[in-house]
């Protein structure tokens, strides 16, 4: 166990604020301790001699023995709670739950008392819970300090909440479920400790089997990405996160940021973190009991066993919606099931062992397919007949789940017919669903868990660059007092090596004249202004200017700019070598940094219809060549890199590394916010960036 072994294991639990006064917070979650606990609950109380039996002291340090209490519990005003807890640390005790709310969640008062309560706890380096909390369970020990009202039963599951709410909502749900907990914290402010700290906490718990958590949202995204591929390695993370929404990305500035949003963010860094994210508390917990109750598949092939043709199909289809897939039967599968089937069964996939099934031909249709090596997991699915027990079938379906190992879920589609036989699958760890969608579901999780275990972790490439260039081209932006870079920035770009067409950007006819003739060929010519940003909208991009109109379409073009905007900054015109689109396909990358995952990259088809088609994926920076590579999968178009309808294939290894040197960029300066590449040229001989667009956070260079 970890650091917060005692927080969840305690010995001594001293309640500050405990009151007989019914009906109050401190009353709840005493009486709670001394329905349940295991050990030594203690009153602390400087208006009361006695609490519900309990002798009262007046504050902690009152306490005989005060080092001896493992957990302090907080339930007193919040104007007095951030002395509690300094109070605490003064006594030795090393962890806190702070039930008390009136913190960050009410204001500007109460966000400077939650700094204050903050600071405390780390003068003491205490373990703190909270605030605005409804505190911890464990069912081990009996602990109960919480004020609500259903203690959990026994279970292997660990449960975070960033609700108190939900967490009292989910207990009650459970409890006609038979849905047993190991641990549950609600995390309340998330002042001190948060979810990765109860990740690695239950990581190292061999009593845990699976985390779940509800979350609104998380601290520190890199820690919880570090921390959760860790842990995922051994024990399955599931987790509802709340708040799907694109609002935030509206106010961005570049294609990138406007497309990433904080949801899409969410998506990636969860996905990079190794965890299972579901939509409902129904999938939550469906997924849970399946992880922590069957063994993972070794394939993703699936049989079906029911003895209804319409619910067999539902299930079917419920697998073509999944990435499972139906099992191929072997020859020896077939000439058992039509000898022991009969003559009116379907012997295929699904196998239809018709309304009249008993037990046994459950039993030896689903040992027949189990047996088959081209089998990864069964799902069976029965509906009540006069001829069928459940409880019977149940115990047979747990031998043959036991007997072969491999993955079962059951779908028994009935009422209170039911539940003896589900009582017993329970008891076996063979979850049961009346909708054979969320069997097939549950088991698609074990896949995706089997995967995600199986996934090695490389290091991000780390290439030799100019960073003191590129830091003196931010710096050069920065001065101008402008956080908005254009392509007057492209040396930032062949600072990392990423490759750009020749050119420069000029500031005079005579000098865009005296780069074109050094190109040697008809050029592209663009307006170069920070309050530019859609350049050709305004007419401000060229396209195949021969040398000797290139003077006279830099006038046109600064002309063009001040007719647009007066005051516009005008830096210049950029005179860059053509890049040829047709042998080649635009495609957008860039990086939008977000508040909890930080730089968070895009890639995708751009050009000028990267908004109207946004066909891009995201991942985490810093990423590795794998995951780089797996973007370029990750796309609708990727066909097109690959040479569809004729097309030479692109260079996708000089696309992959130059993901990769792009990440290393937005790792290496936190000072660039926004980052855009569109278009990325990619062809059969490489790739070049042929326009740039940045943001920059100039307090941070």
């Amino acid at each position: 166990m970890g650091r917060l072994s005692t927080l969840f294991a305690p010995e001594r639990v001293a309640v500050v604020g405990a009151t007989d006064s019914e009906g109050s917070v401190g009353h709840a979650v005493t009486t709670n301790l001394l329905d349940s606990f295991a050990g030594e609950v203690v009153a602390v109380n400087p208006n009361k001699e006695t609490v519900l039996g309990l002798p009262c002291y007046d504050n902690l340090a009152g306490l005989e023995d005060p080092g001896s209490v493992d957990v302090a519990v907080v339930v007193v005003p919040p104007t007095v709670a951030v002395d509690v807890i300094e109070n605490a640390g003064e006594a030795g005790i090393e962890n806190v739950v702070v039930i008390t709310a009136g913190f960050g969640e009410t204001g500007s008062d109460g966000a400077e008392r939650e700094q204050r309560l903050r600071e405390a706890a780390r003068k003491y380096d205490l373990n703190l819970v909270g605030p605005n909390s409804l505190g911890v369970m464990s069912t081990p020990v009996g602990l109960n300090a919480t004020f609500g009202n259903e203690m959990a039963s026994d279970g292997d599951i660990s449960f975070m909440s960033q609700s108190g709410a939900f967490i009292t909502a989910v207990l009650d749900w459970a409890a006609e479920r038979d849905v047993g907990f190991k641990d549950i914290v609600s995390l309340g402010n998330k002042a001190v400790l948060d979810e990765s700290d109860f990740v690695a906490e239950w990581g190292d718990d061999p009593d845990t089997d699976v985390i779940l958590g509800y979350l609104e949202d998380i601290n520190d995204g890199s820690s919880f990405v570090q921390t959760a591929r860790e842990v995922t390695q051994d024990t399955p993370i599931v987790l509802v996160k709340s708040g799907r929404t694109d609002a935030g990305a509206s106010a961005a500035a570049s294609h990138t940021g406007a497309m990433a949003g904080s949801e899409r963010a969410y998506e990636a860094g969860l996905d990079k973190a190794g965890t299972l994210r579901v939509e409902s508390v129904q999938e939550l917990f469906d997924y849970a009991q399946i992880l922590a109750g069957q063994p993972l598949p070794d394939g993703d092939e699936i049989a079906i066993v029911t003895n209804a043709g319409g619910p067999g199909v539902m299930t079917t289809d419920a697998v073509g919606d999944s990435d499972l897939q139906l099992a191929q039967f072997g020859d020896k599968t077939f000439s058992r099931l039509r000898e022991e089937m009969p003559d009116e069964a379907n012997i295929y996939n699904p196998v239809d062992i018709i309304g009249d099934a008993p037990a046994e031909r459950f039993e030896t249709a689903l040992e027949t397919v189990l047996a088959d090596d081209n089998v990864s997991m069964a799902v069976v699915v029965a509906c009540p007949t006069a001829v069928l027990s459940f409880e019977e079938l149940s115990e047979r379906v747990v031998e043959q789940q036991e007997r072969f190992e491999k993955p079962v879920a059951a779908t028994l589609m009935g009422g209170k017919s039911v539940d003896a036989g589900a009582n017993v699958l329970s008891e076996a760890g063979v979850p049961n669903y009346f909708d054979p969608a969320r069997a097939v579901g549950s088991l698609d999780a074990l896949r995706r868990y089997r995967e995600i275990r199986a996934t090695e972790y490389e290091e991000p490439t780390t290439f030799d660059v100019d960073r003191e260039r590129a830091r003196e081209i931010l710096e050069s932006g920065a001065r101008r007092g402008s956080n908005r870079l254009g392509v007057e920035a492209m040396e930032l770009l062949d600072a990392y090596g990423i490759p750009t067409p020749q050119g420069d950007v000029v500031s005079s006819p005579v000098e865009a004249e005296a780069i074109a003739e050094e190109i040697g060929d008809d050029v592209v010519m663009k307006i170069v202004s920070p309050d530019i940003l859609h350049k050709s909208d305004i007419g401000g991009v060229e396209v195949g200017v021969p040398v000797e109109d290139v003077r006279d379409t830099y006038e046109d073009l600064v002309v063009r700019a001040r007719n647009y905007q007066e005051d516009a900054t005008i830096l210049g015109v950029q005179v860059q070598e053509m890049v040829d689109l047709d042998n080649g396909v635009e495609t957008i990358l860039g990086m939008n940094r977000d508040p909890q995952f930080g730089p968070l990259l895009l890639f995708g088809l751009g050009g000028i219809f990267v908004e109207v088609l946004e066909d891009n994926t995201v991942s985490v920076a810093p990423v590795s060549e794998t995951e780089a590579r797996g973007m370029l999968d990750d796309i609708d178009s990727a066909p097109l890199l690959r040479g569809a309808r004729g097309r030479d294939p692109v260079d996708e290894a000089t696309l992959v590394e130059t993901i990769q040197r792009l990440s290393q960029l937005v790792t290496d300066f936190p000072a660039i916010v926004e980052l855009d590449i569109n278009p990325l040229v990619a062809t059969p001989d490489g790739v070049q960036a042929v326009d740039l667009r940045l943001t920059l956070d100039q307090e941070k260079l």
